[in-house]
């Protein structure tokens, strides 16, 4: 879908759509006829160029709209063809172009982040209360519950589609300047042709020329750096959660799924690697198009042919992070037996806070921890529940029985305000 987008077919169709709208927003000021703006317009189709001819017109000329110009004037009838580009520089074109491309992957790439909002919200009230390990620096910290976990991707993707929105002013912005930025072309009429053009093409008008300022496209693609690295984080969590020795998750797998040629057994997650590969590009590009934005003077071809080239790439490969972790978390597998018995895998360490905290109440905080911490370490080494190793310490059976020691050690009771977090973010 976002290829087709960003077509040479497309590409060229809004090359045209500019040049058509130019001549109607110069007909109404009375800049050109009203007839050769109509036939201009009926003409400005990209069935009715010869791509061939314009591939080699380019390829002659070294210059990417001349042949396209041509073309289109030759084709109109009578001297409509002589008020082809009236008044506009080639960078008019091509920037806007891009931008009216960059608007129809804009609405593609929201569309699929918010269903992926959707889809996560239904999973994070789905999986509100399952328990698994919470995990800090790789290392079991305290239980959490799946919902929750989900619930922070969640947050993070409404906050990119907010930043999305809140940037499409600034990056859906045409171009209508003239060779230098200042409409010395059209004089006086400038701005009225300008907001007619903008209005017909649905973009936003411009402050003042924007020809060698290129943070619009930074900044888009700096966006979809971020969406595509929080689809990473989520294929990269799924893939380590995957991990045989874990298998808490699972991408989705329906049979023919194959995982190797040769090993029969494997069910890989090849598609969060997918994920994660087109997310590391989009990254790569992210640094590209801000070297676009150190542009020589009023004009500088280097930077336009940097964004022709990144901003439809970046564009592509994270909408397909986007569409493709919309996938795996339509139909992501979830393991609750397992996680919860990864809860108990280290036998009550999990909870070592929780009796610290009690004894603290007793022994002072850092004197339990020192004494909390002890067991533990114990407990770890010797692979004995920690439950065992504080029963054996009067410091600790002094102010603490048996009982609330077991009680304090149950991970249901201590996942904190998990649930009300889920409820905040994802609703009830």
């Amino acid at each position: 879908e976002l290829r087709a987008v960003f077509s040479d077919e497309a590409l060229v169709q809004c090359w045209l759509d500019y040049e058509a709208a130019l001549a109607r927003a110069e007909a109404v000021v009375g800049l050109v006829p009203a007839p050769a703006a109509a036939e201009i317009t009926r003409q400005a189709r990209a069935e009715n160029i010869d791509f061939v001819s314009l591939r080699q017109g380019i390829y002659d000329t070294t210059h990417e709209l001349v042949p396209l110009i041509w073309q289109l004037a030759a084709r109109c009838q009578g001297d409509a063809g002589g008020y082809v580009h009236w008044g506009a520089t080639t960078q008019d074109v091509t920037d806007t172009a891009l931008v009216m491309q960059v608007k129809a992957a804009y609405a593609i790439i929201l569309r699929d982040l918010q269903a992926l909002a959707d889809a996560l919200a239904d999973l994070a009230r789905r999986e509100r209360d399952t328990i698994l390990p919470g995990r800090t620096h790789g290392q079991h910290a305290l239980p959490i519950t799946f919902g929750f976990k989900v619930a922070v991707w969640l947050a993070e993707v409404r906050r990119h589609i907010e930043r999305l929105e809140q940037a499409a002013p600034r990056v859906l912005v045409g171009q209508f300047a003239g060779a230098a930025g200042t409409l010395a072309s059209v004089g006086e009429q400038g701005l009225e042709i300008q907001r007619l053009l903008m209005a017909d093409l649905g973009l936003g008008v411009p402050e003042i020329t924007w020809h060698p300022a290129r943070d619009g496209f930074a900044e888009y693609v700096s966006l979809l750096a971020m969406v595509a690295m929080t689809m990473s984080k989520i294929a990269h969590e799924v893939i380590l959660l995957q991990k045989s020795e874990v298998a808490e998750l699972e991408e989705p797998y329906v049979r023919g799924k194959v995982g190797s040629s040769t090993m029969p057994h494997k069910r890989n997650p090849m598609l969060c690697e997918g994920i994660m590969a087109e997310a590391r590009m989009v990254r790569g590009i992210q640094n590209t198009v801000l070297s676009a934005m150190e542009s020589e003077h009023e004009r500088d071809w280097t930077a336009v042919h940097v964004e022709w080239a990144c901003v439809p790439e970046a564009s592509i490969l994270a909408g397909g992070a986007v569409a493709h972790t919309l996938r795996v978390i339509g139909n992501l597998i979830v393991y609750p037996p397992r996680m919860r018995r990864n809860v108990d895998a280290l036998h009550g360490l999990i909870l070592s806070e929780a009796v610290m905290l009690k004894l603290g109440e007793r022994l002072g905080r850092q004197t339990a921890h020192e004494v909390v911490h002890e067991a533990a370490m114990l407990a770890f080494e010797q692979g004995r529940p920690l439950a065992d190793l504080l029963a054996e310490d009067e410091r600790v059976t002094r102010h603490l029985s048996i009982e609330q020691i077991d009680a304090m050690l149950q991970p249901e009771a201590y996942t904190g305000l998990a649930g009300l977090f889920v409820d905040r973010v994802a609703g009830q």
